[in-house]
């Protein structure tokens, strides 16, 4: 019988979660929001069809008939409570904490800067630092102002410039408590729901809209990049890619011809243009995907809650197959599971941990796992239901509550980490 290999992560490995900014702080204004308030009535008429063949739609269903369910709102307050936020995370004996700055917040009007927005972020960075947390920044985590978007947002090549004088600005006033930056978040997920499938806005179906956008986030993040290492090498620039692990179920020719286009199609197009200008590669895993023929077939053996086929331990091949092809370091900058009664959460974790250890044995290269998330959030357009926090959040008082798996990973953490 195969033992187990033995966790020994770098003393300098990051362990920590991910947050975006409209999926926790609360109060913003942005095309999300807009959004949100135009769209939450048909989202919850929709709804119905969409989940009602889940396990857990007798759980879910009175939230998802629910319109209020679809609009952002306090999300978890954490604008406000994010000193109590690192504080878990602190003693749960974390040491990384990814999160994106509000474009909106900082920006609300073209050529106009929030400057309380700013002394925000920074008292944010301080607090940090102090509990001894390395911060990972994300410049853009789907949310947009909304002078942004009505100037076609990144639709237009000459759009882009307001793109990196906004991180400009942040790098000005932030700079210095920013090591680890994030230039864009998971661009291909962006196009496919915004601009092929039209389920988030500007809910657009145009093939040739979708690979413009393609186009124009490959060069915001090769501008931003480029700005950000004349300014000063030490910053580490990346892009968070969500990348599900690709494969081939069986040897015919068809299979494998069909598994080598969707990885290029999915995972290599867009990093394979991006790569040069990147120090190490975020990567965000949740899923994989068994190609028989030219269709997906999953093993479909255990499920999260929004209905995902659960493939934990493959984060070895992604990472082994990542930094092979790309000779660069990676970060596991999102991987976790919607999971309301945390029956599923411990195995998930200790699967990726493990997938991580033995890619790393094989001689890869992590310099961190951030899970998705702390708490609880806003998931975009399917509202509150979803729960995918180490802490269960209490909607109506705010209040964090640690889910079993949550202890068990603090313990984990700080046994690796002595």
């Amino acid at each position: 019988m195969a033992s187990k290999p033995e966790l020994k992560f770098p003393k300098s490995f990051l362990w920590g979660v991910s947050t975006s900014a409209h999926q926790v702080e609360g109060g913003n204004h942005n095309q999300w929001s807009v959004w949100e308030l135009e769209n939450a009535k048909s989202l919850a008429a929709k709804g119905v069809y969409q989940y009602d063949d889940l396990d857990n739609w007798h759980a879910i269903k009175t939230d998802v008939k629910t319109p209020d369910n679809y609009v952002s709102g306090k999300a978890t307050n954490h604008y406000d409570l994010f000193e109590h936020d690192f504080e878990l995370a602190r003693k749960m004996n974390m040491n990384a904490w990814r999160f994106s700055i509000e474009w909106s917040r900082v920006q609300p009007e073209e050529g106009a800067w929030n400057s309380e927005a700013i002394q925000h972020y920074k008292t944010y960075l301080a607090e940090l630092k102090k509990r001894n947390i390395e911060p990972v920044v994300t410049l853009f985590h789907f949310t947009l102002p909304v002078w942004f978007a009505q100037k076609g947002g990144f639709e237009k090549r000459s759009n882009v410039r307001h793109f990196v004088e906004f991180a400009d600005r942040l790098l000005a006033e932030l700079g210095q408590n920013v090591r680890y930056i994030i230039t864009i978040n998971e661009p291909e997920v962006y196009i496919e729901e915004s601009y092929l499938r039209g389920h988030w806005p500007p809910q657009v179906s145009d093939r040739k809209r979708s690979l413009l956008v393609m186009r124009n986030l490959i060069v915001a993040h090769n501008r931003t990049a480029d700005m950000i290492h004349a300014k000063n090498r030490r910053y580490k620039v990346s892009i968070a890619k969500n990348y599900p692990y690709i494969y081939a179920g069986d040897d015919s020719w068809l299979s494998q011809r069909t598994a080598r286009i969707e990885q290029y199609r999915r995972n290599d197009y867009f990093l394979a243009r991006v790569v040069k200008r990147c120090d190490f590669i975020g990567i965000n895993y949740y899923s994989s995907d068994r190609i028989y023929g030219y269709r997906v077939h999953n093993p479909d053996e255990e499920f999260s809650d929004v209905g995902w086929d659960m493939q934990p331990s493959d984060i070895q091949h992604v990472i082994e197959r990542v930094c092979a092809t790309y000779k660069l370091p990676v970060m596991i900058t999102e991987n976790g599971l919607a999971d309301s009664d945390d029956s599923h959460r411990q195995w998930w974790l200790t699967q990726t941990i493990l997938g991580m250890q033995k890619a790393m044995n094989n001689g890869s290269e992590v310099l961190g796992y951030l899970h998705w998330s702390l708490t609880d959030n806003f998931e975009w357009d399917k509202g509150f239901w979803p729960r995918y926090g180490l802490f269960a959040v209490d909607y109506t008082t705010y209040a964090r509550t640690p889910r079993p798996s949550a202890l068990w990973y603090a313990r984990v953490i700080k046994k690796v980490r002595t």
